[in-house]
């Protein structure tokens, strides 16, 4: 196959695939760095994390048992997501094994329309569809030499042998693959360090000031009208962990952190008490365990009802 120049005037078809390939590769690449920079991405407490999310998704998805299964090990899950958005997202704009990228593009974005997407209805309105099928052109064609980092990497390596042998030719293709996984790999760990420094700075603020005195540090819940006997209301505590108030009784107000006491999943109000949608631990309304295989008793979070509010102590 006869290579594109980067100069080749617009005219010539390759050139019509370059702003989906910047647009795919930008998205991508945008994607998985606000994944990694995000608090709560990685939190297994929280419904804004990529577990509570995948757990919601496996009630749904055609795929719900791998899903489920995924969300057992939600940090290994969700780093691989983030990363191989990064990877396919630098591969595409880069030029880096552009047909690899596609691949590991098409790839996630299928997973994502199989689990997040697949209830959305008329499917055409569901973004993850499209951009599984905007994935297939460069997977067809990849980057045809066109701003390709693996190009010239092969070039420069076939300078030094200007009429090579078959042999020779074979050992170009492989130190190709060798330099351009070498990149990829520094690229990767400067990304890494850059995305850890700004997640270190991010959580750990430096100290504040001591809460002043009286109700200012305490978080308004619910009021107490707003909750019916018998319900539950869910809440953020002032660490941001997710919770769960109940009112068992009209002078009665219970809360409890939303997450299981065996490997942290979220739990899910059910009868009068909870239960982890992950491996089938039960509670009941005062948070003591009714089926394993936790052992230990949901953590409770103290509230009190102040001036017709419920707020926590």
């Amino acid at each position: 196959m006869t290579r594109i120049p980067a100069h080749a005037p617009p005219r010539i078809p390759v050139w019509a695939l370059l702003p989906l390939r910047v647009f795919l590769g930008g998205t991508f690449l945008y994607a998985g760095l606000s994944k990694l920079l995000d608090t709560h991405y990685l939190d297994h407490t929280s419904p804004l994390g990529v577990q509570d999310q995948m757990l919601h998704a496996a009630a749904t998805s055609p795929i719900g048992p791998l899903v489920s299964f995924a969300a057992e090990y939600p940090t290994v899950t969700g780093l691989a997501i983030a990363l191989g958005e990064v990877a396919v997202g630098l591969g595409t704009l880069l030029g880096l094994f552009t047909r690899i990228a596609a691949l590991g593009g098409y790839l996630l974005a299928l997973s994502f329309f199989l689990t997040v997407s697949w209830t959305t209805h008329p499917y055409y309105v569901g973004a993850d569809i499209v951009f599984a099928a905007a994935w297939t052109p460069l997977l067809i064609a990849g980057d045809a030499g066109l701003f390709s980092t693996t190009t010239l990497l092969r070039d420069a390596i076939r300078r030094r042998r200007p009429t090579p042998t078959a042999q020779e030719g074979n050992h170009a293709e492989r130190r190709t693959l060798l330099w351009g996984g070498l990149i990829t790999a520094a690229t990767a760990t400067l990304g890494a360090a850059v995305v850890a420094l700004t997640r270190r700075t991010t959580t750990h603020p430096g100290p504040s000031r001591p809460a002043a005195s009286g109700t200012s540090s305490r978080t308004v819940i619910a009021e107490v009208a707003a909750v019916a006997v018998g319900s539950s209301t869910r809440f953020t505590t002032p660490d941001g962990s997710a919770a769960y108030l109940l009112r068992p009784s009209a002078d009665t107000f219970l809360a409890y952190l939303a997450a299981c006491t065996h490997q942290g999943c979220p739990v899910t109000p059910a009868d009068s008490g909870f239960r982890c949608p992950c491996h089938g631990s039960a509670f009941d309304g005062n948070g003591q365990v009714t089926a394993g295989p936790a052992t230990k008793p949901l953590v409770k979070v103290p509230v009190q009802v102040v001036d017709g509010q419920v707020t926590t102590a």
